[in-house]
């Protein structure tokens, strides 16, 4: 009797939790996201291939001053040197081919701040055009522009026309994540809608690990750019099965297509009845807190009276503060991977291979506050010591790997400060306060593009004090927040005022519980802005 009744608990836990529509659509998300940091980190194997290839090139003065010493004669030196720098002009050109990456060198530095200013531009409206068109379409689209984007220049190397391919994959990239993210939330049950955030960044450091090897085996200009972008060409038809958010067809009543995916199985039609259920009651709470706020006059009014508002500025500038120096010191190191003495395909798979922890960081049982505190002050000191060893001769591979522990700590803070902003503004003004931290981390993202590198390669002085001093100070302002785990989400600037109320935490608003985590999550996709996570790449 026991043995059944076990049987029918398991039954009853493990049945509804992994529909087939929803399987469909966690593993094609993941695939995406693995394909996604392929061409995100792009610009450093661009780097990595072009000094390599035209390292010749730029040794003509080297066969000069060789010529010189074995052609005395002025008349004979002259002679041999044009017909070597004609036959380096040949090597350099592929066989006679004109459109040599070697001959716009100096154009691929600005491939990375286009493409920052890519992402920039798609957090912008990628959130307004996924409401307004679905998430699926939107996806499906930015994934085959993703894809041509990988693969044009392979075929055209053109200086202009590969920067601008690089903004509209930047583009394409923060649709990408927009998109894949609402729809593995509105997609997972209540009570596990922290994990969709962790397991995404996780397929994408995956992708991370996968590109460094590919890459290192595709040495050239073309067979990088052919080995980027053709796997991803070659499973676009998979996508096509994605569903659309549940959530989404609620609101455009699109009820024939949620009698579709009911019918699809038993247990999707029970999935989608709790999704559902979530979804309606989700969007009851936001409109009667709407309802509710005391502030007369018009929307617009309103939002700029509750700005104004001590304790929202106060906590807005903490958390854009804090998501600009995450962005720098994240990307910081992202980018100049290369930088610290390891070979930069070896160094790259480290560096995906560092941000794989990240999908334990749910199972972390600690406050809002003291979580983001720990994580900013461990990555500033891993950065810290990492600074002070490569200015006295430190083995590379340890400089390298506290970096890389600096990365991964900074990475746990961006997951921690994208739940925490969402509990700290209230519900009036959430959608625009999350619109100005996410602009503050693609800020910083931006800025990191225009730190010019010192002449030997390596990070400089200026740019390694950023990115261990930021998170630290920051670290500093989260004392000035609450603490948030455990307490409903605030729908007006007097339940904020409530938060700042002194108060013994019990242990059980440390040790959250699934269900009070699942009531707090689940608000999070009543909000465009709010499914723009950047927790990958990422990002994503």
């Amino acid at each position: 009797m026991v043995k059944v009744r076990m049987n029918q608990l398991v039954g009853d836990q493990t049945g509804p939790l992994m529909s087939p529509l929803q399987l469909s659509v966690y593993w094609r998300l993941a695939l995406i996201f693995f394909f996604t940091a392929f061409l995100f980190f792009l610009d450093i194997f661009t780097t990595a291939v072009v000094a390599e290839t035209c390292r010749h090139g730029n040794d003509t003065g080297t066969f000069a001053s060789w010529l010189e010493k074995l052609a005395p004669n002025k008349e004979e030196n002259q002679s041999a040197l044009s017909k070597v720098l004609k036959d380096d002009a040949d090597w350099r050109t592929e066989s006679g081919i004109r459109d040599s990456v070697c001959g716009w060198t100096d154009w691929l530095s600005y491939g990375q701040m286009l493409f920052m200013t890519g992402l920039l531009l798609g957090s912008l409206f990628g959130g307004a055009i996924s409401d307004r068109y679905g998430k699926r379409p939107v996806l499906l689209i930015s994934m085959c522009v993703h894809a041509v984007c990988g693969l044009v220049p392979a075929v055209f190397p053109q200086p202009l026309l590969f920067l601008i391919l690089r903004c509209l994959t930047g583009i394409c990239c923060c649709c990408i994540n927009i998109c894949a993210f609402s729809l593995a939330v509105e997609w997972t049950p209540p009570d596990s809608r922290l994990w969709p955030p962790a397991f995404l960044p996780f397929c994408f450091s995956l992708g991370t690990m996968g590109g460094a090897p590919l890459a290192w085996l595709n040495p050239t200009w073309t067979r990088l750019h052919l080995s980027l972008a053709l796997p991803q060409i070659i499973c676009l038809p998979l996508y096509l099965s994605i569903p659309e958010s549940p959530r989404w067809l609620l609101l455009k009543k699109r009820t024939d297509i949620l009698d579709r995916y009911r019918s699809n199985s038993p247990a999707d039609n029970q999935r989608l009845d709790l999704l559902l259920d979530s979804a309606w009651s989700d969007l009851q709470k936001a409109t009667e807190a709407q309802r509710e706020d005391p502030v007369t006059g018009d929307h617009a009014s309103s939002d700029i009276i509750h700005l104004k508002h001590p304790t929202v500025l106060m906590r807005l500038f903490v958390m854009s503060c804090v998501s600009a120096a995450s962005a720098l010191t994240y990307y910081g190191i992202c980018l100049n991977i290369g930088s610290f003495g390891v070979g930069v395909y070896s160094a790259q798979f480290f560096s995906g291979l560092s941000e794989a922890p990240c999908l334990l960081v749910p199972l972390v049982r600690l406050g809002r506050r003291p979580m983001s505190m720990l994580a900013l002050f461990l990555s500033g000191a891993a950065c810290f010591v990492s600074l002070l060893l490569s200015r006295y001769n430190g083995t590379p591979m340890l400089v390298m790997s506290l970096a890389l522990l600096g990365k991964l700590c900074v990475l746990a803070a961006i997951f921690i400060s994208t739940l925490y902003s969402i509990e700290l503004f209230p519900t009036v003004v959430r959608q625009r306060c999350l619109s100005l931290v996410n602009l503050s981390f693609r800020l910083g993202c931006l800025v990191n593009t225009l730190v010019p590198a010192n002449p030997d390669g390596a990070i400089s002085l200026a740019a390694m004090v950023i990115y261990s001093s930021g998170p630290i100070i920051c670290c500093g302002l989260c004392l000035l927040l609450p603490e948030t785990s455990g307490v409903p989400l605030p729908d007006s600037v007097a339940d904020c005022n409530r938060q700042l109320q002194p108060h013994q935490p019990a242990m059980d608003a440390l040790w959250r519980t699934e269900t009070l985590v699942s009531s707090q999550t689940s608000k999070v996709e009543t909000f465009p802005v709010e499914k723009d996570s950047t927790i990958s790449a990422l990002l994503i």
